[in-house]
Order: structure tokens, then C-alpha cells, then sequence
């Protein structure tokens, strides 16, 4: 049975509202993926503090109101999920340096700099346990 803001595990409930919400949205996705409870919470719960942590004012607002996470400025797509346990790409683009989780359609940061994109790929690569791979 999928959790909800009215049902969810009693380890959510010292958190804000939109951590919660979103903990609950990813940790469904991911039981639905296949993940056992025990291991899609804990998980979800992590991603859900990264991605507050991370989000501007208006994102958190729009994502309480709508329940859908809008892009901001250098985050394009939610954590996923399918991309917790693999290791972050640094890449060249044409508008800079993204990172990426491997397998993931879009860039979670996009930087300037290389150096930039590898500091924050080692942020994300070390809260989830994974490596950090630079395709030049």
C-alpha cells in the first residue's frame, strides 16, 4: 500500500512538510521499482533532505502546492530513484560542465567549470555511496 502525508513511516514524522512529501514520493517510486520498504526509506529519505537542501524557495512552494518538482536553475530533474547507487559523471557540454548519475536522462547540475561540476559531483557521489567518473 503506497504511504501517504496522512499514513507514512513514523521515521518521517520529524521532519518539514516538503521533505516528507517528497521522501513519501520517491520511497513509493522506488517500491514500485522493486526496492524492499526497508531499503527504498532510508534511501528516499536521504535524496528528499539533498534535493530541500538544494531547491530555491519557489521550487519547495511549487512542490508543496502541485506535488511536482519544477526545474531550477541548475537541477533539471528530481533524484531519482533508479540512479541512487551509481557513481556521477562530469561531462563536457556546450554550455559547460554537467553531472550526471550514471543512467540518468538529465543533468542534475550544470557548472561553469570543471572544477565546479567535480565538487559537486563529489558532494552527491559522497551522501550516496558512489564514485565520480570525468568524461572529457
Amino acid at each position: 500500500m503506497p504511504w501517504t502525508m496522512d499514513d507514512y513511516p513514523s521515521s518521517l514524522k520529524n521532519f518539514d512538510k516538503a521533505v516528507r512529501k517528497k521522501a513519501i514520493e520517491m520511497a513509493n517510486s522506488m517500491v514500485k521499482d522493486g526496492y524492499s520498504e526497508s531499503r527504498a526509506i532510508p534511501i528516499a529519505t536521504e535524496q528528499a533532505k539533498k534535493w530541500k537542501e538544494n531547491a530555491d524557495e519557489n521550487e519547495v512552494a511549487h512542490f508543496l502546492k502541485h506535488g511536482k518538482v519544477t526545474p531550477s536553475k541548475h537541477d533539471s530533474s528530481s533524484s531519482s530513484p533508479k540512479t541512487a547507487d551509481k557513481p556521477e559523471h562530469v561531462v563536457k557540454r556546450e554550455d559547460g560542465w554537467a553531472v550526471y548519475a550514471e543512467g540518468a536522462k538529465r543533468a542534475s547540475y550544470v557548472a561553469n567549470t570543471k572544477e565546479e561540476a567535480l565538487q559537486r559531483a563529489r558532494k552527491i557521489a559522497k551522501n550516496k555511496g558512489a564514485g565520480v567518473k570525468i568524461d572529457d
